[in-house]
């Protein structure tokens, strides 16, 4: 039987965010914005998830979902967190960032380490507080308040992707 990717069963209702405190809230949204990545892909298999559907951009589900993997692993853990590890997908073969070196016989393994990434980011800042700091790359103090703002961004713009690329794929739509 061929893997597909796995149905999603949302943990994250964004109807009860509305009054929640300003960690659960981040955190909520970041989760629903997960879930919905994971939900572009479900049921596709690996070579519908490696496909790139929208000429002439080269962009495919299962490298979002690589991608992603590879930003939650750059903010939480390395820059904030200051852990010494290297990426998850960007070795040689990999490309930039996840995005390329997508392999369709790779997608149940990538799907796995996605879902281990985000389980290690959420560990690498529980207990800390949002108004913590740590210095960027550029020299800049960021706040972790910031790290899961711009994750919320980046999920929401990658997301808008997935739409069309799963649209083209079996023309499904919706979240």
């Amino acid at each position: 039987m061929t893997w597909k990717a796995p149905q999603v069963e949302r943990t994250t209702q964004l109807g009860g965010l509305g009054v929640v405190p300003e960690r659960g809230m981040l955190e909520g949204w970041l989760n629903w914005h997960r879930e919905t990545l994971l939900a572009k892909c479900a049921g596709l298999e690996p070579g519908e998830l490696a496909r790139a559907t929208v000429e002439p951009s080269n962009l495919t589900l299962l490298g979002l979902v690589r991608h992603m993997a590879e930003v939650e692993r750059w903010w939480f853990r390395r820059s904030f967190a200051g852990e010494e590890i290297g990426g998850v997908f960007t070795g040689s073969a990999d490309g930039d960032e996840g995005l390329a070196g997508v392999d369709p016989a790779d997608a149940e393994r990538d799907f796995a380490r996605f879902r281990a990434e985000v389980r290690a980011c959420d560990a690498a800042v529980a207990g800390h507080g949002l108004d913590e700091t740590f210095v960027s790359t550029r020299g800049k103090p960021l706040s972790l308040r910031w790290v899961y703002v711009l994750l919320i961004q980046e999920y929401a713009r990658h997301n808008g992707h997935a739409d069309f690329l799963r649209e083209r794929t079996d023309g499904a739509t919706g979240d």
